[in-house]
């Protein structure tokens, strides 16, 4: 059976002197489902919020107010290595095997773990990088200045750059500090937006590749933390004043697309979609499970709460690990498909010049036969390839049937597209021929080079 796994991060030291629970244990392993259970769980780790990144072996947490990274194995269940950085460290996240960095300073760092590369850009916030999110092919870093800054992700791990980096645009709407980023995976420049929540209440919809807000959400506190929905249909808040809040993008009066108001009305949001126990807290982090009907939030009291996106009853306390959750992560339950490696070991960064080498496993068999070698290797045309020419043979014909019993408005027009698709189903016809007849030749001839040999 699939298991649902996540991974949780706390920051701190105890809360109570709980002997029930183990001391120095910063990360805690989870399996949501079939049975909650804690896992695994590693020690000597206290990440602040935004500092957690998860990738298929290993875990990577950024110390709080340090210049420290603490990379975990996986695979092996333990602490693989200490990196220390030059700047200290507000926020991380991976874009495939790259850690990307946010300091202190106002600039991001990009560190190949699989070659030890280190990019550094210049400082362009004015103040700390509070949060980063990644796509395959962007960079999004939100500041205290309020400012986020979209940066190409191709331009910065370019080798032999002379020039220097800069980001693509500015989004500048937002008045306080910026306390969350979200990216929808979509791939298209239509439909691929991001979310920014900041301390003025509000967070914003953006088309992040062209600067246009799409929308406007006003909040009764300031947002703390928030997630999208898997399928980027919904959005996840959870405010100072410990309420939970869901934004539809596509309700009844949809937020986003053809059918949305004007971009510049400002919605709302004022009905909360639930609250936990007074003594709970307000969530310092959100995650939505991969099939958006589970969502976890944990707190500065050490609970873990387990919410029915469905039903939205009332919460169930998973686990109290007796220190301040901040941060969550889903792990993946497949394996990433377009991925041919995987880095069993790190390499730490360094910014010295040095060989370009790259270290990792092979996931996938490089002599697996291409389709191209597939068809080579066959004698005449396979089966398959008959039975694919057939198929579209069939669907051009129901094409011309459709098209000749549709009444015409323009028969002059339809004569001509009905002489068009007569024309392409001739030439079908001759290409079906033209394959059987080569295919009946090919294999007499192998029929008489085999009986030659015998």
């Amino acid at each position: 059976m699939l298991s649902e796994e996540f991974v949780s991060a706390i920051c701190g030291g105890p809360l109570s002197s709980n002997t029930a629970i183990a001391k120095d244990v910063g990360i805690y392993c989870h399996t949501l489902s079939p049975t909650y259970s804690v896992k695994s769980a590693f020690k000597k780790s206290s990440a602040p919020v935004n500092c957690l990144a998860v990738s298929e072996t290993h875990i990577f947490t950024a110390q709080k107010d340090k210049a420290y990274v603490h990379v975990y194995s996986r695979l092996r269940g333990n602490q693989e290595a200490f990196v220390a950085l030059p700047e200290r460290i507000r926020c991380i996240t991976l874009a495939g095997d790259v850690l990307i960095i946010g300091t202190t300073e106002g600039r991001i760092m990009l560190w190949e773990t699989c070659t030890g590369r280190l990019v550094s850009t210049p400082a362009r916030h004015v103040q700390a990088v509070s949060c980063v999110s990644a796509t395959p092919l962007h960079v999004l870093t939100g500041s205290d200045d309020s400012d986020i800054h979209v940066w190409s992700l191709a331009q910065l791990l370019e080798l032999d750059s002379t020039a220097e980096h800069e980001p693509e645009r500015s989004l500048s709407n937002h008045r306080a500090a910026i306390t969350a980023l979200a990216v929808s995976r979509s791939a298209s420049v239509d439909t691929n937006f991001a979310v920014s929540a900041s301390k003025d209440k509000s967070c914003i919809i953006w088309n992040y590749q062209t600067g246009d807000v799409l929308r406007t959400l006003l909040f009764p506190s300031f947002p703390l933390c928030m997630a999208l929905d898997p399928s980027s249909r919904a959005l996840f808040v959870g405010c100072e004043d410990a309420s939970l809040y869901l934004a539809e993008f596509f309700s009844d009066k949809p937020l986003l697309g053809a059918q949305s108001e004007d971009s510049s009305t400002v919605v709302q949001i004022s009905s909360p979609f639930g609250a936990p126990q007074p003594d709970v807290g307000p969530a310092s982090c959100l995650a939505l499970s991969y099939d958006g009907s589970v969502l976890l939030t944990g707190h500065p009291k050490g609970q873990i709460l387990k919410w029915d996106v469905a039903d939205n009853k009332t919460p169930t306390e998973l686990t109290n690990v007796n220190a301040a959750i901040t941060n969550i992560a889903f792990v993946p339950p497949f394996p990433s498909a377009d991925k041919s490696t995987k880095p069993l070991t790190i390499i730490k960064p360094s910014q010295a010049e040095r060989a370009y080498t790259f270290s990792a496993q092979l996931t996938s068999d490089l002599n697996s036969e291409s389709t191209f070698e597939t068809l080579l290797n066959t004698a005449g045309f396979s089966q398959e390839v008959l039975e694919n020419a057939i198929a579209e043979f069939h669907t051009h014909t129901k094409v011309s049937a459709t098209a000749t019993e549709e009444p015409s408005t323009n028969d002059s027009a339809d004569n001509g597209e009905q002489e068009d698709l007569k024309k392409q189903n001739e030439e079908l016809w001759e290409t079906i021929k033209e394959l059987k007849a080569l295919q009946k030749d090919t294999l007499q001839k192998y029929r008489a080079a085999t009986k030659g040999q015998r």
